[in-house]
């Protein structure tokens, strides 16, 4: 086996990660006899000899069965195990994992506020903008400014999310408030709360769960929800008057300012935060989802512990069918409307269009509701459907987080 003036040298055994046969790499690499044969110091091979060729090619022959030896392919025990055997959850595994508990954390939140309201109370209403701005700079951590241009290029889509928050949502709240009215024969007011909950913006929980289950369409959710917020000073008073023939006055630079403050300046902090300071943002990323699971605990719980008598009241349980009817319907009627934007998209992002789409139709900012219903309706029975509302909201759209998710995880599998 004479090539080029040498031999093929086969490569030996360094460990099972390296292991190969190197004969069976192109035949154009010299052998450098003095490792192999040092028992010629210092003097030069001879292939010009028939004796010369056989005992090459007679140890060549042995270096070749060495080298393929079975032996020479398995690993010890110790380097086996450590490549076949997974390692343990570390500290930080279970932080990123935090959200897939959300579920559970909300449905805890709202028995400890039924059973225990004081554990809720002190976190009042002017903690709650604060909140929505963290679980925004945890979805500005963890995406980029591409994903809002992208978003920015789906008009059929953001058209689709405005019709569901403000034409679809409406007329359910219209459909279950006059049902709970003559139908059920509650309170006048109470069919108003309805109403009102379904004339108001998305919700920035929305923005959360969309990003829990569709992490690229988080911007989009934002996006709509922006928009949404951003006309609502309009659409919300227009609404109100249509639905309940009351006129409701919004102050739109506290709308603006609430905007900047919950979505605009947390989500441009955190994609500052990556750009500028990526080792820090890598550092912070693990510890986000246990405190967004932390917080979003806070924003369900504590409506319904400060509004714990009207929720109890005689009347609350069939406000509570009512209002579970009404995001029923919501989730449903988005996500249809959501298929009927996404159908030139490929099947993934189709799906992933409708799940954005039942979020922003399904949930609503119910906590402006409650507010606008404390400020400028007499009567306390209005809040009660908003403040259900809130826990109603929660406890479905992050269930459909935790369904869905899992749906993905055995399709991807």
């Amino acid at each position: 086996m004479l090539l080029s003036g040498g031999l093929i040298q086969p490569r030996y055994h360094q460990g099972c990660k390296n292991a190969q046969l190197s004969f069976l790499k192109p035949l154009n690499q010299k052998l450098e006899f003095h490792s192999q044969f040092d028992y010629f110091p210092g003097k030069p091979l001879n292939f010009s000899g028939g004796k010369s060729r056989l005992f090459v090619s007679k140890r060549l022959s042995e270096n070749i069965s060495e080298s393929v030896r079975p032996e020479a392919f398995h690993c010890n025990a110790s380097e086996s195990s450590e490549i076949s055997t997974p390692k343990g959850n570390s500290f930080v595994t279970v932080l990123r994992d935090a959200n897939s508990y959300l579920p559970h954390v909300v449905l805890g939140s709202t028995i400890l506020a039924l059973v225990y309201p004081p554990s809720f109370t002190w976190f009042t209403s002017r903690y709650y903008a604060p909140a929505l701005g963290f679980l925004m700079f945890a979805v500005g951590v963890n995406s980029n400014e591409k994903d809002f241009v992208e978003a920015l290029n789906r008009p059929a889509a953001i058209l689709a999310g405005y019709i569901g928050q403000f034409v679809m949502k409406p007329l359910l709240g219209y459909l279950f408030g006059t049902l709970a009215i003559t139908a059920l024969g509650l309170p006048t007011s109470l069919g108003a709360g309805i109403m009102l909950t379904s004339c108001v913006s998305g919700a920035q929980l929305s923005n959360y769960a969309t990003y829990l289950t569709d992490p690229s369409m988080a911007p989009l959710s934002i996006v709509m929800t922006s928009l949404s917020t951003a006309t609502a000073v309009l659409v919300t008073p227009l609404l109100s008057l249509l639905l309940i023939g009351k006129r409701l006055p919004v102050d739109v630079r506290g709308m603006i300012s609430n905007i900047t403050q919950i979505v605009v300046a947390p989500i441009a902090a955190g994609l500052l935060l990556k750009r500028l300071f990526p080792k820090t943002c890598s550092a912070i990323r693990p510890l986000l989802p246990p405190l967004s699971v932390f917080v979003t605990s806070l924003c369900v719980g504590a409506p319904l512990a400060i509004n714990i008598q009207s929720v109890v009241s005689p009347s609350g349980l069939s406000v509570l069918l009512l209002v579970v009817a009404f995001h029923l319907s919501a989730f449903v009627c988005g996500y249809a409307l959501g298929g009927a934007a996404a159908f030139p998209h490929a099947p993934d992002v189709k799906a992933a269009l409708q799940r954005t789409l039942a979020y922003e139709t399904g949930m609503q900012s119910s906590l402006l509701a409650l507010a606008l219903a404390n400020k400028f309706f007499q009567d306390p029975l209005v809040g009660v459907p908003p403040a259900i509302s809130v826990v109603v909201m929660a406890l479905m759209g992050f269930s459909l987080v935790m369904v869905w998710a899992k749906s993905k995880s055995t399709d991807d599998n």
